[in-house]
């Protein structure tokens, strides 16, 4: 699978996952349930607006993953071995500085997002004793075959967050951890978060 598509599902994904309030402690396969139909309606009903201001568009799309992506965490998890021994701010602004690159390449393709997308939730997995959750999914699309995502959710507080999505069996942090770590053999953090700032670093590999 190309990483564009990845990138794209991936993103996409968590965004219909990240919609409405949902009952407090409700558990993981619940959020993906009950969290699509009011972003879908807002991509739907605001695409002309976010298509004439792409700064409204990234808004709204970091407001819903801050309520939903544990970005700090994931971003620890593609850092990898590179993350130890960071000071937390700077895997902060690593994570930050690439959810900023990816919606600066990829946000405006979920403008394209189908109002008849249908979520399908096929159960939750527990992991290492319930400290991870593991949703299986299907996006289903017309005239197009289903696409399987995978959401792992582990517990912040009082609640569920999501750090990781496998799409076709491709991890969004798997893919980007090779990525980085090649790159961090040759740069040192700080540049990274530089070179993601300034759009010198193509995030799709």
């Amino acid at each position: 699978m190309r990483i564009t598509h990845l990138v794209q599902s991936s993103l996409l994904a968590l965004l219909l996952c990240a919609s409405a309030a949902v009952a407090a402690n409700a558990r993981p396969a619940a959020i993906v349930e009950e969290r699509t139909e009011s972003v879908l309606k807002t991509l739907v009903e605001q695409r002309a607006a976010f298509s004439a201001d792409r700064g409204k568009l990234n808004a709204f799309v970091e407001s819903e993953l801050d309520a939903l992506f544990d970005r700090e965490y994931s971003a620890r998890l593609v850092l990898g071995r590179h993350s130890r021994g960071a000071d937390p701010a700077k895997v902060s602004a690593f994570a930050n500085a690439l959810v900023k690159s990816l919606l600066n390449k990829y946000g405006a393709a979920m403008l394209d997002a189908d109002p008849s997308l249908d979520v399908r939730v096929a159960g939750e997995t527990e992991l290492r004793g319930g400290q991870i959750v593991r949703v299986a999914s299907e996006i289903h699309r017309r005239g197009g075959a289903p696409v399987k995502v995978d959401y792992l959710f582990r517990p912040v507080g009082e609640a569920w967050l999501v750090f990781d999505v496998i799409v076709e069996g491709v991890s969004y942090v798997q893919t980007f951890r090779t990525q980085f770590d090649e790159r961090l053999r040759r740069q040192s953090l700080d540049e990274v978060i530089e070179g993601l700032n300034r759009g010198e670093i193509d995030v799709q590999g």
